[in-house]
């Protein structure tokens, strides 16, 4: 399966997955001591998650004593990068600006966000 092709994501895999590459290095016990407090998921729920994750070409695991230890499979911003340019695609037909707008009206973007925006612009 290539990169391309990896399928798509649930919330709660994607919430595994960032805390597999917050990580490095996890095994199922490691992932569920990061999960927040108030995230309420039973450990087998989570040794799912990272399985389909696995099955999925998001992470691959090696075996240390009797646990397995999962990494990624793929880059962060590859997976980022994918799924950000889907979202545009999706809501926006691929352009930007609404989903900037939307979110300035919003109050997702402070000033300091937008003078940062304007600081990346510049040098593009």
């Amino acid at each position: 399966m290539t990169r391309k092709n990896l399928p798509a994501l649930s919330p709660s895999e994607t919430e595994i997955l960032r805390l597999v590459w917050q990580l490095d290095k996890a095994t199922v016990q490691e992932v569920c001591d990061k999960l927040p407090a108030t995230r309420k998921i039973a450990y087998a729920t989570v040794q799912t998650l990272l399985r389909r994750l696995e099955k999925k070409g998001y992470l691959k695991h090696a075996v240390s004593g009797k646990a397995h230890v999962f990494s990624a499979a793929v880059k962060r911003e590859h997976v980022v990068k994918r799924s950000v340019g889907d979202f545009l695609d999706r809501l926006f037909g691929g352009d930007p600006v609404p989903l900037v707008q939307y979110l300035a009206e919003h109050g997702k973007i402070s000033a300091d966000d937008i003078e940062k925006l304007k600081q990346l612009a510049d040098k593009k």
